[in-house]
């Protein structure tokens, strides 16, 4: 039996998880790719729950960065990298309500090497930045192209292959009246550059605006915890997402689910507090769901919790919390 027979999407969401109308996005159906989350656009697709979207995303910088002499920057115009397909309205879907998203499949496109890398100077995790601002001189200025299939991998180089391991870097649903960069990850999910928002997994993002409005992009063909130098195996995509609504059911931060486990995601800085944010909406779902008492989930997850470091590079960090499901009993 397929695992998500038994999801919370297929539980709950009006679908049941069955797949419905099939749509496609791409770049020509797209138009302009957007850099900010927002309910003051256009949706570029409107559809019922159970649609299954395929998406033609772009890499976070666009495809401008093609040569390993180009200049990142002087070619990228911050803040204008993680460029988003979207919005999707899924009809029915208010305030309250949650996105349960069923992430399909992730495929490369594009003449290789499709994949790149790159550090830049004063962005990073272990260089001087505008907010942690030092007197060293910052780092001279890289760029790595790399092949990307499903077939043979990451080729980084001639002795080393990494495995495709392809995740979602950025997705989430409209703020209610915010409009926030695209480089931001934050209660409505966003740039939180997690592996784990993965294919098979299934990211439930709440509701603030009408439809939900979701926007995705800045896919990655495998990432370290952390994305340390900033820039994870950037690639464009076919990424195929099932979208399924849940009504009446909300919480402040995103979670998700897969096979074996749940997790709830938290984004802040300093990076303490993402974890305190995501281990904290953990037990509260635990509670709220699996009958644990706060404080007994809490002793729990100090024994079986995980903790999962996404991006410590953005304007905020983020960090998944998980559990087994073998405890959800």
């Amino acid at each position: 039996m397929n695992w998500l027979e038994t999801s919370i999407m297929t539980k709950r969401g009006l679908a049941k998880g069955q797949p419905g109308q099939s749509f496609s996005i791409t770049e020509t159906s797209q138009g302009k790719y957007h850099y900010v989350y927002g309910p003051y656009v256009e949706p570029v697709l409107r559809v019922d729950p159970g649609a299954v979207v395929s998406a033609e995303t772009h890499d976070a910088m666009e495809g401008r960065i093609k040569t390993e002499s180009d200049s990142p920057s002087a070619i990228l115009n911050f803040p204008f990298l993680n460029p988003q397909n979207g919005p999707i309205h899924v009809n029915g879907a208010e305030k309250g309500d949650c996105l349960a998203v069923h992430i399909q499949k992730i495929i490369p496109r594009g003449p290789q090497p499709v994949g790149t890398t790159c550090i830049m100077p004063e962005f990073g995790g272990l260089v001087g930045t505008g907010d942690t601002a030092i007197l060293n001189p910052p780092l001279p200025e890289i760029v790595k192209k790399v092949e990307v299939t499903t077939e043979r991998g990451v080729v980084w180089n001639e002795k080393i292959t990494l495995p495709y391991q392809p995740f979602i870097g950025t997705i989430g649903t409209s703020p209610e009246i915010e409009a926030i960069s695209s480089l931001v990850p934050d209660y409505y999910g966003g740039n939180m550059d997690l592996p784990d928002v993965a294919p098979g997994a299934v990211i439930y993002l709440p509701v603030h605006a009408p439809g939900g409005l979701l926007y995705l992009g800045d896919c990655h063909a495998t990432q370290g915890d952390g994305e340390i130098c900033g820039f994870a195996i950037e690639h464009p995509t076919v990424t195929t997402i099932q979208i399924d609504l849940i009504k009446n059911w909300t919480f402040r931060w995103p979670r998700l689910e897969t096979e074996g486990s749940i997790m709830t995601i938290g984004s802040a800085r300093p990076m303490e507090d993402a974890a305190r944010i995501a281990y904290r909406e953990l037990v509260r779902w635990m509670a709220a769901d699996y009958g644990y008492d706060e404080l007994d989930a809490y002793m729990l997850l100090t024994q079986a919790g995980k903790l999962r470091v996404g991006n410590m590079v953005d304007p905020k960090y983020t960090l998944g919390a998980s559990v087994s499901k073998t405890l959800l009993v």
